[in-house]
């Protein structure tokens, strides 16, 4: 970094302003360009959008390419530059900061038409990077097009409202009339704040604009997005449904640690991912995992796997679930309760420290506390027996292996817990309690969560994949490797991938 040549590119240090505005790398940029026809580069007709433009790096690097490939069928390099920049360039910035960063970025001005642009031919000043402000559509104290609080957003003239332009519309061809794009590729703002009671802080809005995109018909569609969809996240299962169910997805790239993509970002729990999505193409998903900076596996698969409702993210991980699948067991599941299982919030506190006579014994965060009967509101059939309690969420930082749950513990008759758990069972007593235990603590059991999990959250949904044994006994990860007939390779692969759980 010494050497007089040394010549960083700024893209590439500007930190992120929020998990809302998570800036690309150029280097992630190109591999994304790179899933696309290495003949668009050479084509003057193609046309290009980014609809959330945020540094401009996208516009930036197509020029890049486009500058190269037409350089015979334009030499004039002036003529060159005005013809990409006002013909086949477009973008649509997410706020006004973004939108002259943008501009600064592509066109060298932040002013598309001044002095020390690069382009000479425009007359506007926001050239072909258009922003345009944009109100929230308020009903019933909530936005109709994104789901923003009306209370939380609805603020003074001159401050940012977050409304953006793109998904604010119910028909965005609207916004690019007598246009056809070939290519529409960005990096969407990924959530918005609704709130600030914790569990209902933010939602996801990055689907939005995938959705959006689709609705212009381009022939080739590639976004980065957080990888959550996958299998879980709030208000995801009609887009998540929709995706698997569209054989047009022909490339996903995932990125299982997200600061494996975005080196300077805030974390991204679940991971990102980059898709392409080609209009004219049916077939199976070529799926890429990339992990330590390389392509650790690639498979060409269906987006679902039988039975299943969601995408299993690991290419090794498929004929392993095959093999589960296989002995048509019953699933685990059915012994996971729901969310706050007796009906007790995380945050209550009308408990006592010690025990009291008729007091029933209640597990919380902080330990073990003692309540009146008359505070559970709910399932007070499971307080007198033997069952399993195991938090409800857990997460964990950085690569793997992980492991995956917390720890689970005995709940004894003449007890319940708080939402922050969920209960496992009931089981007939002490020993098989035990016994459930050892299967949470393999390998194995918890390399089936994984197949589910992508988040904090451990709900009951992500039990699903996990095959019910026989609890008249403890269980190993050697007695399922043998049961489930796993080669060693699968094995190795299970146990790169889950820590021991001490």
């Amino acid at each position: 970094m010494n050497s007089p040549t040394y010549n960083p590119d700024v893209l590439s240090c500007l930190a992120n302003l929020s998990n809302d505005e998570v800036f690309t790398p150029p280097a992630v940029v190109n591999h994304m360009l790179d899933l696309l026809p290495a003949s668009l580069w050479s084509d003057p007709q193609a046309t290009f959008l980014d609809p959330v433009c945020k540094t401009g790096v996208f516009l930036r690097e197509i020029a890049r390419r486009l500058l190269a490939g037409l350089s015979d069928r334009i030499p004039d390099r002036q003529e060159r530059i005005n013809h990409i920049f006002t013909r086949q360039l477009h973008g649509v910035a997410i706020t006004e900061l973004t939108s002259l960063l943008a501009r600064r970025s592509l066109y060298c001005s932040k002013l598309a038409n001044g002095r020390y642009s690069a382009c000479t031919a425009f007359t506007s000043e926001q050239g072909n990077i258009r922003y345009t402000p944009m109100q929230h559509t308020w009903e019933r104290g909530r936005c109709r097009y994104c789901g923003a609080n009306q209370a939380t957003y609805e603020r003074e003239e001159g401050r940012e409202t977050y409304a953006y332009e793109f998904i604010h519309t119910d028909n965005p061809n609207q916004l690019f009339p007598n246009m056809k794009f070939d290519v529409i590729i960005g990096n969407p703002p990924y959530q918005l704040e609704v709130g600030v009671q914790k569990e209902n802080y933010s939602i996801p809005i990055y689907q939005k604009f995938v959705e959006q995109a689709k609705k212009l018909s381009s022939r080739y569609l590639t976004m980065i997005i957080p990888s959550r969809w996958f299998a879980g996240g709030r208000g995801l299962d009609d887009f998540r449904k929709e995706m698997l169910l569209d054989d047009r997805l022909k490339v996903i790239v995932d990125y299982p640690d997200a600061t494996e993509c975005f080196s300077n970002s805030i974390d991204i729990s679940g991971g990102v991912c980059y898709f392409l999505w080609d209009k004219y193409y049916h077939g199976d998903c070529q799926i890429y995992s990339i992990q330590k900076g390389k392509s650790v596996s690639q498979m060409s698969r269906p987006l679902l796997e039988k039975g299943c409702d969601s995408f299993i993210r690991f290419n090794e991980a498929i004929p392993i679930l095959r093999k589960i699948q296989h002995l048509e067991e019953e699933f685990f599941s059915k012994y996971v309760s729901p969310q706050t299982p007796f009906g007790i919030i995380s945050s209550f506190k009308k408990y006592q420290e010690q025990p009291f006579d008729g007091s029933i014994e209640l597990l919380t965060v902080t330990g073990k506390k003692y309540i009146e009967d008359k505070y559970v509101t709910k399932n007070k059939q499971w307080i007198n027996c033997h069952k399993v309690y195991i938090s409800k969420s857990y997460g964990e930082r950085g690569s793997y292996p992980y492991r995956f749950l917390a720890k689970p513990v005995i709940g004894y008759p003449n007890s319940c817990c708080t939402q922050t758990y969920l209960m496992l069972g009931p089981f007939n007593d002490k020993e098989e309690c035990k016994n459930v235990i050892s299967y949470i603590h393999t390998k194995f059991f918890r390399f089936c969560i994984m197949l589910k999990k992508n988040t904090q959250d451990a709900m009951r949904n992500v039990y699903s994949f996990v095959p019910l044994q026989d609890f008249s006994h403890p269980w190993t990860d050697e007695m399922l490797y043998q049961k489930y007939g796993l080669t060693a390779e699968e094995i190795a692969f299970i146990e790169s991938m889950i820590k021991p759980m001490e």
